[in-house]
């Protein structure tokens, strides 16, 4: 019985994992090909990033997110729960 509970945990996870990655990364975000994420784009992943909270990533001001821009967003992101961050209203580069 317990290697029939462990096994089918195993296989939950397993099939579980990619729908977990899906969406979360820069080529999945990128939809239309340009090689940059435009505000539109993160706005589907993160309906609530205004366009100053866009700009405070966008350090070249090119209207897109690099990649490298997009991880930074990404590592700085208080709801992605990866981890605890307290902010206030006017801290936050989300809600313009």
């Amino acid at each position: 019985m317990k290697k029939t509970v462990l096994i089918a945990s195993v296989a939950a996870l397993g099939l579980a994992a990619p729908g977990f990655a899906q969406g979360n990364g820069f080529e999945d975000a990128d939809t239309d090909l340009s090689g940059g994420l435009s505000l539109s784009e993160v706005q589907a992943i993160a309906p609530d990033v205004t366009e100053d909270g866009f700009a405070a990533y966008d350090h070249d001001g090119n209207g897109e997110l690099s990649e490298a821009e997009y991880e930074a967003w990404k590592m700085a992101r208080p709801d992605d729960g990866s981890r605890q961050v307290e902010e206030t209203e006017t801290d936050s580069p989300y809600r313009g």
